[in-house]
């Protein structure tokens, strides 16, 4: 049976109309094995260290910048007597995916031969350094136009690590991976995400994305380590969880605004997995 360590299922500002997060971290004894269905880079600024993603390890060091995948297992460990001091950030999918004609950036998260890293160096390390400090910069800021210049930024910086890790490849690795035998994983995850309020079916996904039911349910299953019902459970429970805490909507409407269509089964999940029942739950957690 396949284990899959902590899962991840939030962050800062993961449900604002901007799903973007991005801190300054220190390290001393590595990060726990874990996955999480948002996308991460880091990009390390001093000490050392290494990373295992999905139980390939590399090295970290100052200029290292590494990509995440939505569902990757990946570990951090610290070097002994050193101290990783590295930059995060957090972000949606939605960030990448581009619902007009745009070029978006939603092939770096399809299956790739290329690494999930590289290392920058000299003056290409001084200017993502730059970047990333003016990103967290305006981050942090309030300035006007805030959020189109940090996509534009997140993706410049994303740009960057392809390009540098491209140019850094061995020269058995094409640049482009073998002709795919299925329809990509992705659009149909994304479209999850962006549905799980409405009623979704795998039989509506199969005509959507014309693989069959079968197939869906089982790449799905690869890759989030969940069935289809209990990955589009487990998206509504987190956003009921939010409102919860953070509105004063009745558990009724709760149930509704999440994609649960009966408030009695909305309850008993609710139950299952949290241990107990929507409005203890509020009292909980809910701030004093």
């Amino acid at each position: 049976m396949t284990f899959f360590p902590d899962y991840l299922k939030t962050y800062p500002n993961m449900d604002s109309a901007f799903p973007l997060h991005m801190s300054l971290n220190t390290l001393k004894q590595g990060f726990r094995a874990h996955r999480h269905d948002f996308l991460e880079f880091s990009y390390v600024v001093e000490g050392r260290g290494w990373e295992s993603i999905n139980d390939v390890k590399h090295e970290m060091l100052p200029g290292t910048f590494t990509f995440v995948q939505p569902y990757q297992v990946h570990e951090i460990f610290t070097e002994p007597g050193s101290t990783l001091v590295l930059y995060n950030c957090n972000f949606s999918m939605d960030l990448l995916i581009d619902s007009g004609h745009g070029e978006g950036l939603s092939d770096l998260i399809e299956p790739s031969l290329l690494e999930p890293y590289t290392t920058f160096t000299d003056a290409k390390q001084e200017r993502m350094l730059y970047l990333i400090e003016d990103m967290l910069k305006e981050y942090t800021g309030n300035e006007p136009w805030r959020q189109t210049l940090l996509q534009a930024r997140l993706k410049e910086l994303l740009v960057c690590f392809d390009r540098e890790r491209r140019a850094n490849r061995p020269e058995n690795i094409p640049l482009t991976s073998p002709a795919k035998t299925n329809p990509s994983i992705w659009p149909i995850i994304h479209h999850i995400h962006r549905n799980y309020r409405d009623e979704l079916t795998l039989s509506q996904l199969s005509d959507r994305f014309g693989m069959s039911v079968s197939r869906i349910s089982e790449v799905i299953k690869e890759t989030t380590g969940q069935t289809f019902v209990h990955f589009v459970q487990d998206l509504r429970l987190r956003h009921a969880t939010g409102l919860l805490v953070s509105t004063d909507y009745s558990v009724v409407d709760v149930a509704l605004e999440v994609g649960f269509g009966s408030y009695k089964t909305f309850v008993r999940i609710f139950r299952e997995r949290k241990g107990m029942v929507p409005m203890a739950y509020r009292k909980a957690k809910r701030p004093q």
